[in-house]
């Protein structure tokens, strides 16, 4: 009873299917020891577990860009099986207890990486249907949501701190604020781009800015929420894990619960509190001093001085001694005029004479008559 109610929570919590599970151990490889866990490989994640009664994972390993699974040394029986895992950032090293078990975790974590079942596995039949099964879910799944975009690092961050070597403070990492997409989760305002120890810096310098910082966990897709808090014995400082999944917000406390957003978050913490605590706001330079400028002298109008303005002189004009004579005016030469004949022309005369003398003419006029 009590394993399943762990299973569910470790479910709840992941929001991933687990496809295998086991005892391990696991180091760095410029660790000396390994380090007992129990891992559960749930999607393309391995959760590590300090044994199997544990609810929240101590910490987990990406596998979905691993590079290179080699194995440490040829399978022997009874003899502890090594694999060297590289990843995006780093080489860790798992030991399974023998070959057959070792044989199992290579085939479900190259099988979830890659999206296919590695040719040539040692597995009986049973085992590869299962493994089968779980590339199948894996295929089906969901991508898990992406992370927001961090708001810009703020400027009174950018001087050196106790906590900043001088050329770590000269280029902040953080990049410059884009414009924010609709689908792009809200930031509270008091989410700042900074490790725990600024975090815990900002809280102890200026207490009267608010007490809760909400920031980005040192693991991928998680978030962390640093609060300073006043106790009888004097203040003290808090961290707590927020995880980001397909379902929102897990705050990882004994009972895990989980929100919809990182407003929500705040407000969780809130609540808790009783209101006690306030979120982080930037402080901001006040001025307090009030500067009047000097009132300018008048000038009087009886102190003007009347300017003369000087009267306008025109050159004058210069006329020439010699008329320039004009032109005739063009004579008419069609001016309307009838020309009289001249008495002297004798054809003229002769012809109006017999046409006067001529029987039809004097009939006509006589019927006019």
């Amino acid at each position: 009873m009590f394993n399943r109610v762990v299973h569910k929570r470790r479910a709840t919590i992941t929001d991933l299917p687990l496809y295998y599970s086991g005892h391990l151990r696991k180091k760095l490889t410029k660790e000396k020891d390994f380090k007992k866990y129990y891992g559960e490989l749930r999607g393309a994640t391995l959760f590590l577990y300090k044994d199997d009664t544990q609810d929240t994972y101590t910490e987990k390993l990406e596998l979905g860009k691993l590079k290179s699974m080699q194995l440490h040394s040829p399978y022997q029986k009874k003899t502890p099986t090594i694999f060297t895992l590289t990843l995006q950032t780093e080489e860790v090293q798992l030991q399974m207890d023998n070959s057959d078990t070792g044989e199992e975790w290579r085939g479900y974590i190259l099988t979830v990486v890659k999206r296919e079942i590695p040719s040539k596995l040692q597995l009986l039949p049973g085992q590869m249907l299962q493994l089968q099964d779980a590339l199948d879910q894996e295929r089906q799944r969901n991508p898990t949501t992406q992370r927001p975009e961090l708001p810009p690092r703020p400027l009174f961050l950018c001087t050196p701190s106790p906590f900043q070597s001088p050329k770590a403070s000269a280029s902040p990492s953080s990049t410059p604020p884009k414009d924010k997409t609709d689908n792009s989760p809200e930031i509270p305002a008091c989410f700042f781009h900074v490790s725990r120890k600024e975090a815990e810096h900002m809280l102890k310098v200026n207490p009267e800015c608010g007490s809760i910082i909400l920031r980005p966990s040192t693991l991928a897709n998680n978030y962390a929420l640093t609060l300073r808090q006043q106790t009888p014995s004097g203040p003290i400082l808090k961290n707590f894990r927020v995880t980001s999944t397909n379902v929102g917000f897990v705050i990882e406390l004994d009972t895990a619960v989980t929100v919809s957003s990182l407003n929500e978050v705040l407000k969780f913490f809130l609540h808790k509190t009783e209101y006690q605590l306030h979120p982080y706001m930037a402080p901001q330079p006040y001025d307090t001093c009030i500067d009047m400028s000097p009132v300018p002298k008048c000038v009087g109008i009886s102190s003007a001085i009347l300017k003369t303005v000087p009267k306008a002189k025109v050159a004058p004009m210069l006329h020439s001694q010699t008329k320039e004579e004009l032109p005739p005016p063009p004579t008419n030469q069609d001016g309307g005029d009838y020309v009289m004949p001249d008495d002297h022309d004798t054809n003229l005369k002769s012809e109006c004479f017999r046409e006067s003398t001529s029987p039809h003419s004097s009939h006509t006029s006589h019927t006019l008559s």
